[in-house]
């Protein structure tokens, strides 16, 4: 069974909206019906899922992080690539071989968004194409993996929320953090009162540790064969072609293409942050940030930074590359004791905090243990995920405002009701970033 439609159909003129595969499926899982006589061959037998019923899944971006997920939907019986989408034909080809026979290969993103057999998308190319693509695919009603941040602006996280809202599709947001135990326990003792009020929240995400894959020269060169330049360039600025511009982490560090660590990477402990204390994301604050960019080779993003969120009664969130002075991770303090977890663990003080047993009454949030098991429970289910767009939304917005105060150099006020900086044209000129025709958002 192929879902041909993962949103649900708004009504139609003087009728009733059309029902989608997905809520075929719904129906006749929730009702009784008659027997009926189905092959052995497409049941998949005892045990097992048969290949028609999979969610068949299309890759968009094949490169090192894509392919990491593509190898992740195949752990699960419920997934199956059904294409690849790549404007390198060695990754795409690597990736339909993974894939299996049968396996539609292109370099336009489009040709999957138009195919029936394809049900969800996983985008994962540089972070300059996540608006465009995550907006078309929402449009063409397919559910949506897609990688963080969305997008290189305030402006095109916005459009991809928005899309997705309007076409009610399913969305889950690739910060896989929430799918850990221990980053959802921090969130739960935060916010069920264990840490008594929490006022201070600190955040670090690396940033200068990384340095440029590329060491040649970074004038003008040959496009290599195999490579759609120009579908790479995409909404970007035309630039002349140098693998500086596609090398990991190089990108990341180049303005086109990214809004640099503090947004790629912050989102991660950023979307923590939000999660055990939900006034980071909803209430106004003042911003400041400082820091340094990069002026070597191609590289232009900013390189190191120390940013203050100060929001009303006496919250703040200091967010800086981590040493400089917050240690990598997420760390809630309140007035009865504190928690700091990372990839590498998790602490508390008092330690006893650690072996808290969460009551009924306490705050349960969202448990997954396998984000992409996660999306495709929702996409069968219609149910929640770990991490919806709007969480992603947020998380990348804080990062991105905090890249727009420090290439500022003053403090700026936040107002989350308009999205808008308060009385700075200058700043809010930031919040979008030219789109290069014919693209369009």
């Amino acid at each position: 069974m192929n879902f041909t439609s993962t949103r649900v159909s708004e009504p139609e003129a003087g009728g009733q909206g059309k029902a989608t595969r997905r809520d075929l499926l719904r129906g006749a899982v929730a009702s009784l019906v008659l027997p009926q006589i189905v092959p052995a061959g497409v049941l998949g037998g005892p045990g097992k899922t048969a290949p028609s019923d999979r969610i068949a899944i299309g890759g968009i971006g094949t490169g090192g992080r894509g392919t990491m997920l593509l190898r992740s939907f195949l752990q699960l019986k419920e997934a199956r690539i059904a294409a690849v989408c790549d404007v390198f034909s060695d990754r795409r080809a690597r990736a339909a071989k993974l894939a299996g026979k049968g396996c539609f290969q292109t370099s336009d993103f489009r040709k999957i968004l138009t195919r029936d057999d394809v049900d969800a998308v996983v985008i994962a190319p540089q972070d300059h194409w996540h608006a465009l693509i995550a907006v078309a695919a929402a449009k063409a009603g397919k559910a949506i993996y897609c990688e963080k941040p969305l997008g290189v602006s305030v402006a095109e996280s916005q459009a991809i929320r928005n899309a997705v809202a309007r076409y009610r599709c399913v969305f889950q947001t690739g910060t896989q953090q929430r799918s850990t135990r221990n980053f959802r326990f921090a969130c739960e003792l935060a916010r069920s009162g264990y840490l008594g009020k929490v006022h201070t929240v600190v955040v670090g995400a690396p940033g200068p540790s990384y340095k440029p894959k590329y060491r040649g020269p970074a004038g003008p060169q040959p496009v290599p064969a195999g490579l759609d330049y120009d579908m790479f360039l995409g909404p970007a600025v035309k630039k002349p072609y140098n693998p500086g511009r596609h090398a990991w982490p190089d990108w990341y560090l180049i303005w086109d293409y990214c809004a640099g660590f503090i947004v790629n990477w912050g989102v991660h402990h950023l979307d923590i942050a939000c999660w055990g204390c939900p006034d980071i994301a909803t209430k106004p604050f003042e911003l400041t940030c400082k820091g340094g960019y990069r002026s070597k080779g191609l590289t232009d993003n900013l390189n190191d930074w120390r940013g203050q969120y100060v929001y009303p009664g006496g919250l703040k969130m200091t967010f800086s590359d981590s040493g400089r002075p917050n240690a990598q991770g997420c760390k809630f303090v309140g007035d009865k004791g504190w928690v700091h977890v990372n990839r590498r663990g998790i602490r508390a003080e008092p330690a006893g905090l650690l072996k808290v047993v969460l009551r009924p009454e306490d705050v349960h949030l969202h448990k997954s243990n396998h984000h992409q098991g996660d999306f495709l429970k929702a996409v069968r289910t219609g149910g929640k995920v770990a991490s919806p767009v709007e969480a992603g939304h947020a998380a990348s917005r804080l990062g991105l405002l905090g890249e727009i105060a420090c290439r500022l150099k003053r403090k700026l006020t936040w107002d989350p009701k308009t999205e808008t900086f308060t009385g700075d044209k200058q700043a809010n000129g930031l919040l979008s970033r030219p789109i290069r025709p014919p693209w369009t958002l």
